[in-house]
């Protein structure tokens, strides 16, 4: 994938750059594998906003990606690569022996005709799911599983990768892109191979308005608030924040406070957390 740029007929549009969709090969989504998304905008099912600076965007349908890959030791041919509206990662069509179709997450490298193939027995190539039991130690995966047969839920967005470090009883040892070492167990799943679109980081949004495409809606500073909306609110002028730090919308400590539980279960599979300090 590589970064386009463009004509600068306005400012907003002299710093903006695009996707060239390189790797995009198939254009039309598999209508099959659609299915239509509710928007909620960040509300509940009383009305209220839960979640902050949602609303608006555009029209999409999410497509249904197999993260779980449980179909084995039947191989699939790569149809094409399509992009995803719903993340930051491509996506590829791929279509069984048996003629069923589904999308998986496209890895770096991962072309049209290709064959993949799920299971213990499959190959360590790119594209193929295998237990991590089956990989050798050294290798690159995604789409990796913290519990057996509940489908991928780590690395999963573009451009990253987890190493597989070692093995040791019933467990393996990754080192996840964040830095953070964790065990997971053997008989969990994951794809070799790099996501692709790794140049996706690299894309400068340029412009207000394609951010609301997005459905992210503006986000106003506390200072400029009034008291009872933000505890930075208030004040005649530009006011200091009127507390020893500063504070989120609901009145804890901003910047970096520790939201973790202290014993949270999955504690003693951290074996370093990404700022390098080992779990107690």
């Amino acid at each position: 994938m590589g970064i386009k740029t463009y004509r600068p007929y306005t400012p907003s549009r002299r710093h903006m750059t695009g996707s060239d969709f390189a790797e995009v090969t198939k254009s039309t989504p598999e209508k099959a594998l659609l299915v239509s998304l509710r928007k909620n905008s960040g509300r509940n099912n009383q009305g209220k906003i839960t979640v902050r600076h949602r609303g608006g965007g555009s029209r999409k349908k999410y497509r249904l990606v197999d993260f779980k890959r449980y179909k084995d030791d039947i191989s699939a041919k790569v149809i094409g690569i399509e992009y995803d509206p719903n993340r930051t990662a491509n996506i590829a069509l791929i279509c069984y022996a048996d003629g069923e179709k589904a999308y998986i997450l496209a890895p770096q490298g991962l072309k049209d005709g290709m064959t993949i193939m799920n299971g213990p027995k499959a190959e360590v190539k790119i594209g193929n799911c295998l237990p991590l039991s089956e990989i050798p130690v050294g290798t690159m995966v995604h789409n990796i599983e913290l519990h057996p047969k509940h489908g991928g839920q780590l690395v999963r967005s573009a451009g990253n990768a987890a190493q597989l470090m070692a093995k040791e009883g019933k467990y393996a040892t990754l080192r996840l892109p964040s830095g953070e070492m964790r065990m997971v167990l053997l008989v969990c799943r994951a794809t070799i191979g790099v996501v692709g679109n790794g140049d996706h980081n690299l894309i400068n949004i340029g412009k207000a308005g394609r951010t609301r495409h997005m459905g992210i809606r503006p986000t106003v500073r506390g200072s400029v608030m009034n008291p009872n909306d933000h505890p930075h609110g208030g004040g005649e002028g530009k006011a200091p924040v009127g507390r020893p730090g500063p504070c989120t919308p609901w009145g804890k400590p901003a910047l970096g406070l520790k939201t973790r539980k202290k014993n949270k279960a999955s504690n003693k599979l951290i074996v370093r957390r990404r700022d390098g300090k080992a779990i107690n």
